[in-house]
């Protein structure tokens, strides 16, 4: 599964249940100044799926992703919290970029077994984003996100995430 043409792992992504709290500590525990903080509600995409505030940064070329469901909509992400109003920040997933065209991603999906890596959620952003969650749990503990952005989109989202080190210039 990861070892597929026009593919790269590109993040490792944690839940939260404060983002703020949790940006915080990627400051102060592990030298990453800042996110690009911004909410998948509005956003044309599944108003009926899991609603959630999300942040990025690139650091040393992989991007971190942190991640606070909003209310009860995202039980993918939620169902990994403990609860309680303590501060909790718990690993949820490795993502799997596919570049290209969306012929690679499909190209991609019917690559996979999914007898063997059964699809936990799955979704789309109009004609510019697609994803799944294979759910890993068994075998690695976690989940695989697979994602492909049209070019356009993938460039105005690194654009707007911060990157460490900041590239010399």
């Amino acid at each position: 599964m990861f070892a597929r043409p026009n593919t790269q792992h590109s993040q490792v992504a944690y839940v939260t249940n404060d983002i703020d709290a949790a940006i915080e500590v990627f400051r102060s525990e592990f030298d990453t100044p800042g996110f690009y903080v911004f909410t998948n509600v509005g956003t044309g995409s599944d108003e009926s799926g899991p609603q959630l505030k999300i942040g990025l940064a690139r650091v040393g070329g992989v991007e971190i992703e942190l991640i606070e469901p909003i209310g009860d909509t995202a039980p993918l992400f939620k169902d990994v919290l403990p609860g309680g109003s303590e501060l909790a920040i718990r690993f949820h997933h490795v993502c799997i970029r596919i570049d290209g065209p969306l012929a690679n991603w499909d190209a991609h999906v019917a690559s996979l077994d999914l007898a063997r890596h059964p699809i936990a959620f799955q979704g789309a952003l109009g004609d510019v984003m697609r994803f799944i969650y294979t759910d890993e749990r068994k075998t690695l503990g976690h989940y695989v996100e697979h994602v492909w952005m049209a070019p356009d989109l993938y460039v105005q989202v690194t654009g707007a995430t911060p990157t460490y080190p900041a590239a010399i210039t």
